[in-house]
């Protein structure tokens, strides 16, 4: 989401290999009426438009690099500007056209995302990449529309991610999002699945896991947009996944944050 990170996550990651998952992503049925009233379906973004997926990568992207350029000059150290410029030229070669299909700007962002972090770890470690994180998401306040949601809004920011990857996810049967708090249960997590297929594929992978990225990206996003995050990470029969919760500044939270890594 982050995805790798984008976003991942869109995420890096040598490793000995991912857990078990299924051999496919399965759909979500909308949930049953209860009462003869037909209930918000539990993965309402499953049919987003193609040309709306491909704005959203294409938004993440633009994110994370935008993110990355505010971060170097905020450092205030010497960059090697040619080493910068050789790292631009290869996030945006080859864009696709606009109408495009999704698939093509997915292919852009996660061999963005896997530049960017090879970036900043082999210069830096791993240990800014929460400051990057950061400094995206001061980008993402300004680029990412408000819907008049509240907290609803950065977890369907975060459903609709979710859904680009093909991720499993649902939100609370018997919480709806509201304006004051929202969670999303992430039941299986794609961008692991997605992170194993291009690194088969030759793409060189930074982290050992997409959540090292993922879980700063996503709660800097929602604290940018004026929340207090909560997340944590779950692992089982259904592969890798994550519960998110956002809730307003005048509100109880309900949980704490769990950084720790599957």
């Amino acid at each position: 989401m982050g995805d790798a990170s984008d976003g991942p996550v869109a995420h890096s990651g040598d490793q000995a290999g991912p857990a078990p998952a299924p051999a496919g992503t399965a759909v979500l049925a909308a949930a049953a009426p209860r009462d003869g009233v037909q209930e918000q379906p539990r993965s309402p973004y499953r049919s987003m438009p193609d040309g709306e997926r491909s704005a959203l990568w294409r938004r993440r992207l633009h994110e994370a690099e935008a993110g990355l350029t505010r971060y170097l000059v905020t450092r205030g150290d010497e960059l090697h500007l040619t080493d910068w410029f050789a790292l631009q030229s290869e996030i945006f070669a080859d864009l696709p056209e606009p109408t495009a299909p999704s698939a093509a700007w997915q292919r852009v962002f996660f061999r963005g995302q896997a530049l960017m972090e090879r970036f900043l770890v082999a210069r830096y470690g791993e240990e800014v990449l929460p400051a990057w994180a950061a400094s995206n998401a001061e980008v993402h306040r300004d680029v990412e529309p408000d819907h008049g949601g509240g907290a609803a809004d950065p977890i369907r920011r975060i459903a609709r991610q979710a859904e680009l990857y093909g991720s499993d996810y649902e939100f609370d049967d018997d919480a709806p999002p509201s304006a004051e708090h929202a969670a999303l249960t992430i039941t299986h997590c794609a961008i692991w699945d997605y992170r194993e297929k291009a690194r088969r594929s030759g793409v060189r992978i930074t982290l050992a896991s997409p959540c090292t990225y993922c879980t700063e990206a996503l709660s800097a996003n929602i604290r940018a947009k004026g929340h207090r995050p909560a997340h944590r990470l779950r692992s089982g029969p259904t592969g890798h996944g994550c519960r998110w919760e956002a809730t307003a500044p005048t509100a109880p939270a309900t949980t704490t944050d769990h950084p720790r890594e599957p």
